[in-house]
């Protein structure tokens, strides 16, 4: 079941793979001296010496910094692989206000299994599309 798209957007998701795809991590300024700061990410430099945050130096002329040159294109950006724009839904009421053409829905993590099985069944029956079914072996 695929999103209702036009040619632009479908180009567009195949542009933004594409972008994605070669975008490098964006690690931490000090990820490499300290432990604790490997899995956070990329935070930006806001020491006052900092040479990274002024960009001096050839010390980091190899790394890159997040820019928006490795953005995805306005239209597409937020929407999932598929197309789908994704809705969070926490019960069966949230169903009402979902378009079944242009958005899919991801049930919470939070609820549990006699809920979510009702919410599948619902969105069943009015066509649309679950992001994160539970596979009932």
């Amino acid at each position: 079941m695929k999103a209702k798209l036009s040619k632009e957007e479908i180009r567009l998701l195949k542009l933004r793979r594409r972008i994605k795809s070669k975008k490098p991590e964006f690690k931490h300024f000090s990820s490499k001296k300290k432990l604790r700061l490997r899995d956070i990410g990329w935070r930006r430099p806001r020491g006052r010496h900092n040479k990274l945050r002024i960009r001096y130096g050839g010390k980091w002329s190899g790394r890159y910094l997040p820019n928006p040159g490795f953005s995805s294109p306005k239209i597409v950006r937020g929407l999932h692989p598929s197309g789908y724009e994704e809705v969070l839904v926490f019960n069966v009421k949230d169903l009402e206000s979902v378009n079944p053409e242009r958005q899919a829905i991801r049930i919470s993590s939070k609820i549990g299994m006699k809920k979510r099985i009702q919410i599948e069944e619902k969105a069943k029956e009015l066509g649309i599309h679950i992001l994160n079914p539970k596979v009932v072996v």
